[in-house]
């Protein structure tokens, strides 16, 4: 069977950095960190006060019709991670235009992801349980329905009669990686024209940021958060816990042509592996990561000295840089040295369930324009003896080059791995 060739002709994004794709990597670019102090709740009692929250973001960036007051009131009802999500759709769905007369909706599907999905929904749920414990159980009837982390697929395969396959994927933060990979294999074996991809996380609220406290996962530097998130760097204390959804359109490159749509990267290998070694760990060795990454660029039918750049999943955690370093010089060999890498979570902090998706787009921009974006917030001789700084980390400054492939890595709680790869388009 000859596989279809897959290309991206849609983008959307809602994140730390901005509400929009330009914004977004206009900031990725100059370095712009996303992270401040916590205003969805009052975090004074927390260990960690600050995150990577979307700013002004306003329930009509998800409305076909914002004057259309009983669209606004089911907008109103979901969770803030699937409003999210409808937002980046929505912007991705216009960008490719792929609600245009003639596109048969049968064959377009929707794979949206969400590691943890309606957490703040049912953070409400159980504190009205709790109030009302002696009184008998009262829920709302649309807590589960908000909850769930597949809704997000559910509700922009609705909202704009998308009838190909539709569900959500969750593999912890792997989770928007993996979504990909299985709209790239929809596409390539011709089970659908195009998929409406991506992922979706709300997480900065009590619950999200205690639970992961109480891991000692985050970072706690209150008194400087656009500094806090500081990957392959030695004083690394933790991740930048982030929110926001990103949405990208993969397409089959024959439908895409015939009707005439931009085409900013083409998708070509994607990999998945499992550490098979902690639930939040990975491996010392990078063993998991090794596996993913060679399973990508197999996939592909590339070979390590093609890959101009990997943008890691690096999230400033004392275990996760060192083991994810160990793992790309093991696969990339002598061309570890010569491509470039870096952390954009040092800017949009760990966007869970959302990051993969944040930073294929990453990625995909970084071939169409010839600029690699940072990893900030390193400081000259806060070095770590675990890590080799001989391979390029981009450190603080955007660096120009011509990026013909690009590999992004991510890793979840669970041991799960998924890597994905884009190329420049050339026809």
């Amino acid at each position: 069977m000859e596989l279809k060739r897959v290309v991206v002709t849609g983008l959307g994004a809602i994140t730390p950095l901005g509400n929009d794709v330009e914004t977004t990597w206009n900031n990725a670019v100059a370095g712009v960190s996303g992270a401040g102090p916590i205003t969805h709740f009052n975090a004074e009692l927390f260990k960690t006060q600050f995150a990577c929250e979307v700013k002004d973001f306003d329930m009509k960036m998800c409305m076909i019709n914002p004057d259309d007051r009983a669209e606004m009131k089911d907008i109103k009802r979901m969770d803030l991670y699937s409003q999210y999500a409808l937002a980046s759709a929505k912007q991705a769905i216009a960008d490719s235009d792929l609600m245009a007369e003639g596109i048969d909706r049968d064959n377009v599907g929707v794979i949206f992801a969400s590691g943890i999905g309606g957490l703040h929904t049912f953070e409400i749920e159980a504190g009205n349980y709790a109030k009302h414990e002696e009184d008998g159980p009262r829920y709302s009837p649309f807590f589960i329905p908000t909850m769930i982390a597949d809704i997000a697929a559910g509700h922009i395969s609705m909202k704009y009669g998308l009838r190909g396959p539709n569900f959500g994927v969750v593999s912890a933060c792997a989770t928007s990686t993996n979504a990909m990979i299985d709209a790239f294999n929809y596409v390539r074996l011709g089970k659908a024209k195009a998929i409406v991809t991506g992922g979706s996380e709300a997480p900065i609220f009590p619950a999200g940021v205690g639970g992961f406290n109480t891991m000692r996962a985050l970072s706690t530097r209150n008194d400087e958060p656009t500094t806090a998130s500081r990957p392959f760097s030695a004083s690394r204390d933790g991740f930048v816990i982030g929110e926001g959804a990103v949405c990208l359109i993969f397409e089959e490159l024959e439908h895409a042509l015939a009707r005439g749509a931009k085409i900013y990267g083409e998708v070509i290998g994607g990999g998945m592996s499992a550490d098979a070694y902690h639930i939040t760990a990975t491996h010392p060795e990078g063993l998991g990561a090794k596996l993913v990454m060679q399973r990508a660029l197999d996939d592909a039918g590339i070979k390590p000295e093609e890959v101009d750049y990997v943008n890691v999943h690096g999230t400033s955690t004392p275990v996760g840089d060192p083991s994810e370093a160990k793992a790309i010089a093991a696969v990339f060999g002598d061309q570890a040295y010569k491509m470039n890498i870096s952390s954009t979570k040092s800017m949009t902090g760990h966007m869970l369930g959302a990051t993969g998706a944040m930073e294929a787009l990453f990625c995909l921009l970084a071939c169409q324009t010839g600029i690699i974006p940072p990893t900030i917030n390193h400081a000259e001789g806060d070095e770590d003896e675990t890590i080799d700084y001989k391979m390029n980390f981009t450190f603080n400054k955007a660096q120009k080059r011509d990026v013909n492939i690009a590999l992004s890595n991510t890793f979840g709680f669970g041991g799960h791995n998924a890597s994905i790869i884009v190329k420049k388009y050339k026809g």
